[in-house]
């Protein structure tokens, strides 16, 4: 049964109406056999015959039609060829003589009898003129010359307007002919100059039409100029010929201007040395309109893809078109005596995005700091852009600007200025980092108009600070960021492909956040090189009354209150683009910049690549907020640097409020610290992963090495290694912004310490300490259980016979000598490296070799530290390895390795050599030990009483920076900071920069001399040192630049380098070295230069008694017993402390931990714990210590006068100093 929906039990009837037998057992249709299927087949065949013969017809019929419209249009030009001859012929053909190839032509035709005949003439002749046909074009060339002829004579100046289509025909005609002579030369020269000239000639007469084609029309013309050498101008009637056809469609008329400079530009100015080949570019300029110039290059620039000539011309052509427009403008400036006036909004927004464009090409071809290249920019375009970066170019940008208005139009138009002169001026800094210092010294100087009150009188200059404060607070970008965090979110989020072509489409007045942007980045730029050259005093002076006799650097202060709100913007700013760096950068893919310029291009779109693929030479940030060079690396560590560089102010002066800096409240302080301490386990455990891949083990080459490494091998070795080296860095940056995205704390920690407490960030430190070394010792921190492990598990015999685990800690085992602590741990304990990290054992030993009594539990390490340090760093210790300033503070010797040179050269070694190689090594190594003993100290919490200079302290946190803003905010030199190195320098260069007239007087150049101090060798240890002076360049040529009022900060910030950071450059970077083997970098850059000092030697406020006696340990008879209570004479002492003065407190502390300060987190964090113990009751003793272990032994004095009476004559006398 076969149930269906109806109810019918019956199979359904099966209708086949395809022709194909469903039966497979059906027996196969023969060929003769006739089949549906078959009949289907024939009738489409047949179908496909008729249909090609149709199509066959219709073919032979288009032919014959073809070459019907051909023969008749050959016959009819053939007639109108011979009714042109005969006209133009003074007499009748010959009979049988063919008219249509030849024509009988006087040697000097004559005009025409009227201008009727002569436009019959044109129109004739149009009908039948073509560049394929020779005769042709000898007819072109007669009606050229009677034409010229006739218009001498015409009575009429202007062309009617009949004759405008046939003129505008007549100069495709031309154009046609010159075009394709060139390509295939036969024509004689004066035919080509002939069709030249009717070129130039129709084009002057209908301009206005002709300019409709321009592109056409100067094409031609500079295909004359760059294929045809033989007539390229050679005689003055030559050059003058080619400049009016230039001209012709130049010189002013009423409508269309636009259209004939948008061909003059895209056609003529791509060619390359027209000054050359022109004579000369003055004839050109002087009938030039440069408003029209520039507005055209402007629609050039921002027109879409098909017509924009950055997408349509190469980069070499696009080099000579801003070669020439800057040639022209200049020239055009000139012309009107307006050389001293700010360049024109147009103009600059042209040179800016030119430039930026241009970026990658011109920074490895152009020769501005006197370098050289492979392939180098021809002389006229090296010479035009290098006008870009001189003082009175960059130093007039703002002449004719004024402060914002506060009408709503003016404030817009002068937003849109402002904005304009921000992206030329960042666009300079990109291309030029060479002269980025002039050229924001050039722009500091810079000064604009303070809108006056009234129109009756002018308003009084304003420094470019100031100018582009103004306009920086009237932003929105600021207001919203200043408001909160979060606001900086969508301003500064990554922006998809089709928003940044659609905010590329807009004009540049519409795109108001990117205005906004290049101001505050600009702004950015210049205060920053502001702040380098300004004092303390002139910084707290923005709040006096404003007087033009003040010094620039005084009137450029911004007020205090300014700076306040300054740094509201930019601790939100800086906040959120750590926080909330994921949620700025979105889901959008990365973006991989194949050249430089694509990092700076403005309107172009960028390259994206595939990563897979072979690596780019840079890989670098998206675009944040649609900004030409404004990555988010790039952004970070600018608002870092600058932020820090305020926070050092506030720290020395203290003019913002106390809780100014702290972002607590954005965090969840409750869980802040476990969850930096697993951020830091993270960046350790990715820090693993990258050495077991061993790309943190090999260093990248650089300078020499790297040229070494490229030179090694073949092209194809070189290339894969290079290749190799490329992905590398990419996989590291990669990594890098990956932990930048997961591990905000720490980034924040790392750049902007600041918006944490201090307190947080000691105990943050302690925690990050702690858990390395629960990583390093297998989980034993105990000094004793540590041994026992490294025992323990370090089983089997070495070489000596020895267990191996006792060699692994007869490494860490030194005996050291009284006389010579230093030298004795430098011998034993430079080798261990890192290795410094575990615990140490010292023996100390007389200068007979006897072992000094006690056992070293801690205490000793303690004594030993602390006895290196007070020996090395003592500037009368004989070792010289620091020396101390005005204020005793110590800071390393910048002459130390110039004078290991000295003496090495009076020994007579060979520089170079090992043996003058080796010292030097030698003294650098003892620096980098010195670092490591103050990384143990900082490492293990032991206080040591030695004052760092602030600048020496600010490299601990700055240089060693980890995170994306390492090297923007890495130790900076300023004047501020020499301070500290040398008053009398500082003074001398503050006096420099005020002086109010010719500092040319003072005969200074750009060199320095440095003083050498030498002990004499072979002469006995009293001898006097000896003194020379080294004279070193400090720029290129030093010598033969004179310091002038306009160069004298940037001599000044070349001075604070020298003496901050080239001088001491290796003593210092070997002293940091041995600090970061003990001490991340990274966790260092969590404190400023003053909060390092205090987590060195502790802190500076009040001695606590109470936390003191609550953190006390006690000894022999003064251990409290089972009733809690303190022994009478334990609680005497207390009382004692308690009612001495915090200097003499101090003065205790000193006496028994060798330090006068206390732990930053209270008593509970020294190390050893403080310790009192009883020392008999001879009523005449004095109370001694052990400071090794920190411990105070106390007599049982019988009442509180006596003990409080020998306990301050101890510790004003020094006595008591001994080990147990």
């Amino acid at each position: 049964m076969f149930q269906s929906f109806t109810g019918s039990s019956r199979r359904p009837r099966q209708v086949n109406l395809s022709g194909r037998n469903s039966n497979p057992f059906a027996a196969a249709a023969g060929p003769t056999t006739q089949t549906s299927q078959n009949a289907v087949v024939h009738a489409q065949q047949e179908r496909l015959v008729r249909q090609q013969e149709r199509e066959r017809l219709l073919a032979t019929k288009t032919l014959q039609r073809t070459w019907r419209g051909h023969k008749s249009r050959h016959e009819l030009k053939t007639h109108y060829r011979k009714e042109w001859d005969f006209r133009e012929a003074d007499n009748k053909p010959e009979p049988g003589e063919d008219t249509a190839t030849t024509a009988k032509v006087e040697p000097s035709p004559g005009p025409y009898g009227s201008e009727q005949e002569a436009l019959a003439q044109l129109r004739l002749l149009l009908q039948f003129a073509t560049p394929l046909d020779e005769h042709d074009i000898k007819r072109v060339e007669r009606f050229s010359i009677r034409f010229r002829n006739s218009r001498s004579s015409w009575s009429v100046a202007d062309i009617e307007p009949s004759w405008v289509y046939p003129l505008v025909r007549l100069v495709k005609i031309c154009a046609s002919m010159l075009t394709r002579n060139v390509a295939s030369p036969s024509l004689p020269e004066p035919v080509m100059r002939e069709l030249l000239r009717c070129l130039s000639t129709s084009a002057m007469l209908a301009p206005e039409q002709v300019a409709l084609h321009s592109n056409l029309y100067y094409h031609t013309i500079a295909e004359l100029i760059r294929h045809s050498p033989g007539y390229c101008p050679a005689s003055a009637s030559d050059q003058l010929l080619f400049e009016e056809a230039i001209l012709a469609l130049l010189k002013p008329f009423a409508a269309d201007a636009a259209t004939a400079y948008d061909g003059f530009i895209s056609e003529i100015l791509i060619v390359g040395d027209l000054q050359d080949r022109l004579g000369g570019l003055d004839g050109v300029a002087r009938v030039l309109d440069r408003k029209l110039m520039t507005a055209s290059l402007k629609s050039l620039l921002t027109s879409g893809s098909s017509r924009s000539i950055l997408t349509s011309k190469s980069n070499e052509e696009l080099l000579w078109i801003l070669a020439y427009s800057i040639y022209f403008y200049r020239s055009m400036h000139n012309l009107n005596n307006t050389a001293g006036d700010a360049p024109e909004a147009d103009y600059i927004f042209v040179v800016s995005n030119l430039l930026s464009y241009l970026a990658d090409e011109l920074s490895s071809r152009i020769d501005i700091a006197g370098g050289s290249s492979s392939n180098p920019l021809p002389v006229f375009v090296h010479n035009q852009i290098s006008t870009l970066v001189t003082q009175n170019s960059v130093a007039t940008l703002l002449a004719q600007s004024e402060l914002p208005s506060t009408s709503v139009v003016g404030k817009h138009e002068s937003s849109s200025e402002t904005a304009a002169l921000a992206n030329y001026a960042l666009t300079l800094l990109r291309v030029f980092p060479r002269k980025g210092d002039e050229i924001r010294m050039w722009l500091y100087l810079g000064s604009t108009l303070k809108r006056a009150a009234t129109n009756d009188h002018a308003g009084n200059r304003v420094p470019a600070i100031k100018y582009f404060w103004e306009a920086l607070v009237n932003t929105h970008v600021f207001s919203s960021i200043r408001e909160h965090p979060r606001n900086a979110i969508d301003l500064l989020r990554t922006e998809t492909k089709k928003e940044q072509a659609y905010k590329r489409s807009l004009p540049d007045g519409q795109n108001a956040k990117n205005q906004e942007w290049r101001v505050i980045l600009l702004f950015l730029e210049l205060y920053t090189f502001v702040l380098k050259v300004m004092d303390d005093e002139e910084f707290m002076s923005g709040n006096s009354i404003y007087d033009q006799r003040q010094s620039w650097t005084r009137q450029s202060a911004l007020e205090l209150g300014q700076v306040k709100d300054l740094t509201h913007f930019l601790r939100n700013l800086a906040f959120s683009m750590y926080w909330n760096s994921a949620d700025i950068l979105g889901s959008e893919e990365s973006v991989t910049m194949t050249s430089l310029a694509d990092y700076f291009n403005t309107t172009s779109t960028p390259s994206w690549t595939d990563h897979t693929s072979e690596p780019s030479t840079r890989t670098l940030d998206v675009t944040v907020a649609g900004v030409s060079g404004m990555s988010l690396t790039y952004m970070k560590g600018m608002v870092t640097g600058l932020l820090r560089m305020i926070y050092e102010r506030d720290s020395r002066r203290h003019f913002l409020p106390k809780d100014h800096w702290l972002m607590t409240k954005y965090f969840d302080m409750e869980g802040f610290i476990p969850a930096v301490v697993a951020e830091e386990d993270y960046r350790h455990q990715m820090q693993e992963a990258e050495d077991a891949d061993g790309e943190a083990i090999e260093p990248e080459p650089e300078g020499d090495d790297l040229d070494r490494e490229i030179l090694i091998g073949t092209n194809r070795t070189q290339q894969v290694r290079r290749i190799e080296r490329l992905k590398r860095q990419q996989r590291k940056v990669a990594r890098r912004k990956h932990l930048e995205a997961v591990t905000p704390r720490l980034e924040i920690l790392q750049n902007m310490p600041f918006f944490i407490p201090f307190a947080t960030r000691v105990a943050i430190f302690r925690e990050f300490v702690t858990a390395d070394q629960m990583r390093r010792r297998h989980g034993f921190v105990d000094a004793d259980q540590w041994r026992f492990s490294v025992m323990h598990n370090s089983s089997g015999i070495g070489p000596d016979g020895r267990r191996v685990g006792y060699d692994n800690l007869s490494k860490h085992h030194a005996k050291v000598r009284r006389d010579s602590v230093f030298e004795d741990a430098y011998a034993q304990f430079y080798e261990l490296g890192d290795g410094l990290k575990e615990p140490i054992q010292i023996t100390f030993v007389d200068k007979f070799d006897t072992v000094e009594a006690g056992i070293d539990g801690g205490g000793v390490t303690k004594e030993f530290l602390t006895s290196v340090t007070s020996e090395a760093f003592t500037p009368t210790s004989g070792l010289n390895l620091f020396v101390e300033n005005d204020q005793h503070l110590l800071y390393p010797n910048p002459a130390a390795v110039d004078e290991r040179k000295d003496l090495l050269r009076q020994v007579g070694f060979r520089e170079g050599s090992p043996d003058w190689n080796e010292p030097i090594r030698d003294l650098l190594r003892r620096y980098e030990f010195l670092g490591r003993v103050i990384g143990k100290c900082l490492y293990e919490g032991i206080l040591v009483d030695i004052h760092f200079a602030p600048f020496f302290l600010l490299k601990w946190a700055l240089t060693g920076g980890s995170g994306s803003a390492t090297n923007e905010s890495s130790y900076r030199a300023n004047i501020n900071d020499l301070r500290d190195l040398d008053e009398g320098l500082y003074q001398g260069l503050l006096q420099l920069k005020n002086y109010p007239g010719n500092v040319e007087d003072f005969s200074l150049d750009f060199t320095v001399t440095d003083t050498i101090s030498t002990p004499v060798y072979d002469q006995g240890p009293g001898a006097q040192p000896s003194q020379r002076t080294i004279t070193r360049d400090l720029r290129p040529n030093g010598s033969q630049i004179p310091v002038t009022n306009e160069n004298r900060l940037v001599y000044i910030s070349y001075m604070a380098r020298h003496r901050l950071q080239i001088q001491p450059h290796q003593q210092t970077s070997a002293f940091l070295r041995g600090l970061a083997a003990m001490v991340q970098p990274s966790w260092l850059s969590m404190f400023n230069q003053s909060e390092l000092q205090t987590l060195l030697g502790g802190d500076s406020s009040e001695i606590d008694v109470p936390d003191l006696r609550r953190n006390t340990l006690y000894g022999g008879v003064y251990v409290i017993g089972h009733d809690n209570q303190e022994h009478p004479s334990v609680r005497m002492f207390w009382d004692v402390m308690q009612s001495f003065s915090d200097a003499d407190r101090r003065k205790v502390l000193k006496y028994v931990t060798s330090t006068p300060r206390a732990p930053l987190l209270g008593f509970g964090q020294l190390n050893p714990h403080f310790s009192i113990r009883d020392s008999g009751s001879d009523q005449t003793r004095l109370p001694s210590t052990s400071t090794c272990v920190n411990l105070l032994k106390l007599p049982i004095y019988s009442n509180t006068e006596t003990l409080r009476e020998k306990l301050l004559y101890a510790i004003n006398a020094g006595a008591g100093f001994n080990l147990s």
